[in-house]
């Protein structure tokens, strides 16, 4: 999967796109955010508003206070006893602000919360309901699956997260900035201009800083983009990964993919550095300017000493809370970008979206379909013609064949009637009324359709059936499942129409899929009927069943078949030979059959001699998604999906990958957390120094503050020389602060993007090395694996490495700061220690509400988004069955919940937040009243007090900032667990000690194996189960659906460890002279008892002593539905060996009979084949897949009903390239087409997980009592009906 020159194309793309960018960076205005805004929403942002500025304003006001007070304390050094009771009045005054402070802050909090979750919300419906209004066209060219729900995860979040606390958070600091202004120039505008003169220059380093670091954030968001494709893409094919043993490949291009990341997260590191030591660099020169100045202020008597020193205090806090604000209208820009896609989305017009006011709806609807001239190409590949002047007449109530090989544009006719794409010129008519100004949902309600590959959501069975009509009764739905053959094995699950099919209805089989994809089409009960190879995942038996249903069904309808098998078609009333987007014959089954020379006729001859070998070629069969084959052997006897396994899928909706949070939680240990980090020591003991030297320049600089005010109640001498001396030492310590933030911050960031990339490889690996029971848990499916590689490893570098940071920052700071105090004042420092607890949780809410109360938004959407991705991924199924409002409505509910949550949420915090604030400021009077009391007892001096109390109030800060880690801190260790149970987790079957192994013979032996999937244990698929296979010979499994055949493939892959018994590999059969003697006897005929029944004696290699992966490279598997990954069909075909040259790939195609197609595209072997291999029609994967088997050049074949998925065209050239590739191969075959494995030279017949037959065709052919004889003799009937 390489993703090189599968990215060329891309990297050329993304270039296009930076250009189109630095034309118009793509943002939508800020005042769009609101656009959900109701009159509600007006009213709640109004009072947070409100709130805030109160809030905010109260700041200033507090420093008026705080002046008197330093004043009367100051003068008290000339009377102490007077200044006592004074100080007792004005310390009271706080405790009274504090009470305001308490009532805004809860509201604004409160306010701003609920409204920021109410619009969100409005917001993401619209965002759906676009979506799925969207033409289908665009799924096919832009939006992925992926993007969507990146957009509807993190990009909504990102603008929630703006619009709720963010914008109060902002008016907080905007008004706390003016206040202080306003105050600062009413009472000393002197020193307020200078001031004033200085909070641009901070603010502008502040807002540098922040500028490039969003920029470089951006930067490793989006090259991490790529990476987490790869992922997915590689989780979501893993048994094609694993079984080609592609694990090492696929890491290698996950950490190619990262590289970018990791250089982009280290220049952001250094950004860091640099920005955080520019700004305090100009924080220190600013106070040397402000200290001098104010000294010549209080000489002339302007001011008096305390007076001077608040205001400035006050106007520099002011002008620091514009910095504050700064971090919000980042998160303002961030969101105005990350909106851009969402409102782009709701914004969309869609093109063939007839507006309701034109758009017609017809009375009654006869069903007269006409094509007249049409022209078409795929969006997705404009250069290629699939019609040119098109033209077909469906006529009313009958029933149409599209018969011809695969790729020639069959399909596309149903996707034009649905309206799924416009034609580019010609018209589509309706009983005479072109389809384009018909509204489009009513149109679609009249059609019905069933899929080759029938889309489930992961909701139970009913609901699915409800897709069809949402007000069907128990009723209607019971009749459409019978109908269509359902009911049956429906009413042998536990819990019946209750039953949850799983994600993409990975827990039925394939034939049970497209039951319930019929049932829900019957439902309908629709004018016209489109059948796109509808039968073709069932075996003989169903699909006999359901044709009939669908006989049954067609009656009286307009009904488009398309297939590739004939016998399906019979009693069509019209077939039309679709050849390269155009009809070359049309007329009934008997005037085609007629005209020996026509192309018809040459396909039902080809059919009849694939017939006359055994069967009418029994079953195109793309219905079952790759992970369904193996875990989806749904026994149809006794079923599986027992009450554990509803009662998990809930949990998991619930509580997503965290649902296991309580039961899987071990403590991760800080010792093995900082493991992590130990091969970047160095880096750490680096930024460790650095650290520490930043944090104590705090205190240093409050102590230099403090030194001056004292110094202004001094004789002017004194004074001047106090100050120069303080001027001087804040120049170096501007110094020093740009060298020590930039070691520490480069030092941990490069730390940090090391430990990233190196924990994103080792759980990638790890995911890789699970084995394959592990990824059919509903807790580990791709997108869900794909999402904690990408924030897991994030959230580990901030608990290690970003969290440290501040940790270490903030010890220095404790450490000098106390050091300083004590030395100072013993008797103050043990009273501001004992108010800590108060200050400090006032400012940990403080920390937290800068930070948003959102709480993990992420998780608690998680079964809102899982259900519009899902929509998403199968919006072909959601369009055609006109369930966008269903959908929608689904979404409404899972939205209820959290929205709750959020209103309660904000009320805590609300008031937490509030009293935390008072608590601050009432310690703060505390804390100066009683210095004054110490000063009054002479027992300490003004210097002392002032110095103490300023040294501490900034530690105080310090420390909120560092206990608001703590429950960070804890919660992340718990976070962390996530990526060490990934680590730790010991797989099932272990791979990679054993014996290598050279080469194969490829005798393959299973014996007394018992087996049950890991993820329904109490389901038994075999008990006691023997098959011998000769090297060299090829042994054909038929069965039902679910009967076990590809559990078969599953154990000789190690897919999966029997419980109990052995699957051996190579050995010789000893036979004792008893067996000899027998053999002598009784080999009559062709059926040779002993050789396949009579044990003799296997000397095998069990593969368990194998190496998985060199077990591995000598098998080539090729599925029933191929995965392909979303690279170039080169990349593709090469995955079977790299380092392959071209000459073997082009030679592999020829065999796999693919190079001819292959040729023929527009890039040729440059072909990107798009998601899941989306842009090939279902015969054109299949050989890639089958060239990629064949470059492996494997010892053992498996064939998991390889080509069923082909019209008979394809699929006699496909069987070719198989004969050829199985000659002298020990080939395994699993089909349901007896067509297919008749010159096998043993066929297996197996039931319920038992062999009950065995024999060559010839052999088994004369026992008319057999299955096999009487699966034999369906088949053939059908054919014979066909040729009639």
């Amino acid at each position: 999967m390489s993703s090189h020159s599968g990215n060329i194309k891309e990297t050329d793309d993304v270039e296009n796109k930076k250009k189109e960018e630095k034309k118009k960076q793509q943002k939508v205005p800020f005042w769009k955010l609101f656009a959900f805004a109701d009159s509600y929403d007006c009213l709640l942002m109004g009072l947070g508003s409100l709130g805030a500025c109160v809030h905010g304003a109260s700041v200033p006001v507090f420093f008026i206070f705080f002046g008197k007070l330093i004043n009367i304390i100051g003068l008290a050094y000339l009377f102490p006893k007077e200044a006592s009771h004074k100080v007792a009045k004005y310390s009271l005054d706080f405790v009274y602000l504090s009470g305001v402070i308490l009532f805004a802050s809860w509201i604004e909090v409160a306010c701003w919360m609920h409204t920021g979750e109410r619009q969100a919300a409005k917001m993401r419906m619209a965002y759906l309901k676009s979506m799925l209004s969207q033409d289908i066209s665009l799924f096919d060219t832009e939006a992925s699956t992926g993007e969507v729900i990146a957009a509807i995860t993190s990009d909504i979040i990102v603008v929630q997260d703006a619009i709720s606390e963010k914008v109060g958070n902002f008016l907080h600091y905007i008004s706390r900035f003016l206040g202080g202004f306003i105050i600062g120039f009413a009472r000393i505008w002197q020193i307020s201009l200078v001031t004033l003169s200085i909070v641009p220059l901070i603010a502008l380093a502040g807002g540098i800083y922040a500028y490039i670091t969003i920029g470089l954030i951006a930067k490793v968001r989006k090259s991490y983009v790529k990476a987490g494709q790869i992922a997915e893409e590689v989780i979501g094919n893993v048994r094609t990964v694993q079984a080609f043993a592609g694990e090492e490949k696929a890491v290698r291009s996950y950490i190619d993919a990262l590289r970018k990341t990791y250089q982009y997260g280290r220049k952001a590191g250094l950004a860091k550095g640099l920005g955080l030591g520019t700004l305090h660099c100009v924080l220190f020169l600013s106070w040397a300017l402000l200290v001098w100045y104010t000294s010549i202020i209080v000489q002339k008597n302007i001011a008096n000493g305390a007076d001077a020193f608040t205001t400035m205090l006050n106007v520099v806090i002011s002008g620091l809370s514009l910095g504050m604000a700064a971090p919000d209208v980042s998160s303002f820009l961030r969101a105005t970008a990350a909106a851009y896609p969402v409102f782009e989305m709701i914004d969309r017009s869609t093109s063939s979206k007839t507006s309701s006011k034109s758009a017609k709806k017809l009375e009654k609807v006869d069903g007269h379909i006409e094509f007249k001239d049409v022209c078409f190409k795929y969006p997705s590949r404009p250069d290629v013609t699939i019609f040119d002047k098109f033209c077909l007449d469906i006529p009313s109530g009958k029933i149409v064949a599209l018969v011809g090989g695969s790729g020639s544009g069959k399909s596309t006719v149903i996707s034009l009637i649905e309206r799924f794409y416009e034609p580019l010129s010609g018209q589509i008519l309706l009983d005479g009324n072109d389809i384009r100004d018909l509204d489009r949902k009513w149109l679609r309600q009249q059609i019905g359709l069933v899929n080759q590959e029938p889309s489930l959501f992961a909701a139970s069975i009913r609901e699915n059936i409800l897709y069809g009509k949402d007000d069907a009764t128990l009723e209607e739905i019971t009749r459409a499942a019978k109908l269509s053959e359902a009911l049956s094995f429906i009413n042998n699950l536990p819990d019946g129409f209750e039953t949850q099919v799983g994600e993409r209805g990975i827990q039925l089989s394939g034939g049970q899929k497209q039951r319930i994809a019929l049932s829900r089409a019957i439902v309908k009960n629709p004018s016209i009927l489109l059948l796109d190879e509808a039968t073709s995942a069932l075996d003989a038996e169903s699909e006999k069943t359901v044709q009939e249903a669908l006989d049954r069904a067609m009656v009286g309808r307009t009904t488009v078949v398309v297939a590739h098998r004939l016998s399906t078609i019979r009693n069509a009333d019209v077939i039309a030979v679709v050849q390269e987007g155009k009809i070359v014959e049309i007329g009934s089954h008997e005037e085609l059959i007629s005209n020996p020379q026509s192309n018809y006729a040459s396909l039902v001859h080809l059919q009849e001699a694939a017939s006359s070998r055994g069967d009418p070629s029994l079953g195109p069969t793309l219905g079952r998604s790759p992970s369904m084959k193996y875990s989806g052997e749904l026994s149809h006897t006794r079923s599986n999906l027992g009450a554990s396994f509803r009662s998990d899928k809930d949990s998991i909706i619930r509580a997503g990958a965290d649902a296991l949070e309580p039961m899987r939680t071990k403590n991760v240990s800080l010792r093995r957390l900082y493991t992590m980090v130990g091969p970047d020591w160095i880096y750490g003991i680096v930024g460790t120094i650095g650290a520490f030297a930043a944090g104590s320049l705090m205190p240093l600089f409050a102590l230099g503050v403090t030194q001056a005010l004292v110094a202004y109640y001094m004789d002017w001498d004194t004074t001047r020389h106090e100050v120069k001396k303080i001027a001087i030492l804040f120049c170096c310590g501007a110094v020093i602060s740009v060298i020590v933030y930039s070691i520490e911050h480069f030092s941990f960031g490069i730390m940090g993007e090391r430990l990233t990339l190196r924990v994103r490889e080792m759980m990638f690996s790890a995911i890789l090395r699970n084995e394959i029971g592990w990824f059919d848990d509903f807790n580990n499916t791709s997108s869900m694996l794909a999402s904690r590689l990408e924030s897991d490893a994030t959230l580990l570098r901030t608990i290690v490495v970003d969290r440290s940071t501040i940790l270490l920052h903030n010890v220095g700071l404790v450490v000098t700061s106390f050091v300083i105090a004590f030395i100072l004042n013993w008797r103050i420092t043990l009273v501001v220690i004992a108010t800590y607890p108060l200050i400090i949780s006032g400012h940990i809410s403080e920390k937290l509400f800068m930070k948003g109360y959102g709480g993990n938004l992420s998780k608690a959407y998680l079964k809102a988004n899982m259900l519009a991705a899902e929509a998403v991924s199968n919006i072909r199924t959601v369009a055609a069955f006109c369930a966008e409002t269903k959908i929608l409505d689904l979404y409404a509910r899972e939205l209820v919940e959290p929205s709750r949550n959020s209103f309660i949420r904000g009320q805590i915090a609300g008031v937490f937040y509030g009293i935390c604030q008072f608590f601050i400021f009432s310690s703060y009077g505390l804390a100066l009243w009683y210095g004054s009391v110490l000063m009054e007892k002479e027992l300490a001096g003004f210097k002392s007090v002032m110095k103490s109390f300023m040294v501490l109030i900034v530690t105080a800060l310090a420390m909120g900032e560092t206990l608001a880690l703590a429950p960070d801190l804890l919660k992340g260790n718990q976070m962390a667990a996530s990526v060490f149970e990934i680590l730790d987790r010991k797989t099932q079957v272990v791979g990679d000690i054993g014996e290598e192994l050279k080469n194969v013979e490829g005798t393959i032996d299973l014996r007394g194996v018992q087996f049950s999937y890991p993820s329904r244990p109490d389901t038994l698929i075999f008990k006691d189960f023997d098959l011998r296979v000769r090297s060299g010979k090829s042994m054909a499994l038929v069965g039902q659906s679910g009967s076990g055949k590809s559990s078969v493939i599953s154990l000789i892959l190690r897919f999966y460890d029997p419980s109990a018994g052995k699957v051996m590999i190579d050995g010789e059969f000893l036979w004792t002279p008893y067996v000899n003697m027998f053999r002598m006897q009784f080999c009559g005929k062709n059926h040779c008892l002993s050789d396949w029944l009579l044990v003799g004696i296997p000397t095998g290699i069990d593969i368990r002593k194998l190496k998985v992966k060199s077990l591995r490279k000598h098998i080539g598997l090729v599925q029933q539905e191929p995965a392909l990954f979303a690279t170039t069909i080169y990349e593709n075909i090469l995955y079977g060996k790299e380092g392959a040259s071209e000459t073997e790939i082009i030679e592999a195609a020829k065999l796999a009979n693919a190079h001819s197609f292959i040729s023929s595209l527009p890039e040729g072997y440059s072909t990107k084949v798009g998601e899941r291999g989306v842009q090939l029609s279902g015969g054109q994967k299949q050989r890639v897949a089958i060239a990629r088997a064949v470059l492996k050049n494997p010892g053992i074949l498996l064939l998991d009903e390889a080509t069923s998925a082909l019209d008979v065209e394809s699929e006699r050239l496909v069987q070719q390239a198989l004969d050829r590739l199985m000659r002298n191969r020990t080939t395994v075959m699993v089909a349901h087409r007896l067509s297919t494995i008749k010159n096998a030279d043993q066929i297996s017949v197996i039931q319920g997980g038992e062999i009950i037959e065995q024999g060559t065709h010839s052999s088994l052919i004369e026992n008319e009592e057999g299955s096999y004889f009487k699966l034999f003799r369906l088949q053939q009937q059908q054919g014979l009906e066909q040729n009639h």
